[in-house]
């Protein structure tokens, strides 16, 4: 069985987010979807409101699995026996960015190999921040998160 890793902040879950999950599903037996609880990050939805979103999203696949984290993801690599850290990159700026991570967390677990997934071009500009940014500015984000995302980040920026 091959197992895969994807973590990430998901906030929120963009449609950039779930195009490289759906595709990686299709490839890895199983695939854990690593929502990270880094305390150090001031996040706009809860871990477990993250966890929820995307286990809704993702109900429909049966090897995929939405696990919240707050330790290093190397270390849930070896606790779980993942060997695949899938990592998405969408423009030369991001792939400097996972290469130095991808090193790093290379050097704290050797076993884990890092691949690089591009996003298919029409996600080729969403990034979680900038659409939290918009939806506080009342911008139409309904091609850039699911529909059930965008209901929530309005409801939670207005309550901000």
């Amino acid at each position: 069985m091959i197992k895969a890793m994807f973590p990430g902040t998901f906030d929120p879950p963009t449609n950039g987010h779930l195009n490289l999950i759906e595709r990686a599903s299709t490839i890895f037996d199983k695939l854990f979807i690593i929502i990270a609880d880094n305390s150090a990050k001031k996040c706009t939805f809860s871990v477990e409101e993250r966890k929820t979103i995307l286990q809704q999203l993702l109900k429909k696949h049966s090897n995929i699995e939405v696990i919240s984290w707050n330790r290093m993801v190397v270390d849930f690599a070896r606790e779980y026996d993942v060997k695949i850290m899938l990592r998405g990159v969408r423009a030369l700026a991001d792939f400097s960015y996972e290469f130095e991570l991808a090193m790093t967390n290379k050097q704290l677990n050797p076993d884990i190999e890092i691949f690089f997934m591009p996003t298919d071009p029409q996600y080729f500009v969403l990034r979680s921040s900038a659409i939290k940014e918009l939806a506080a500015f009342g911008a139409d984000i309904s091609k850039m998160v699911p529909k059930e995302v965008a209901d929530l980040l309005i409801k939670k920026i207005k309550f901000m």
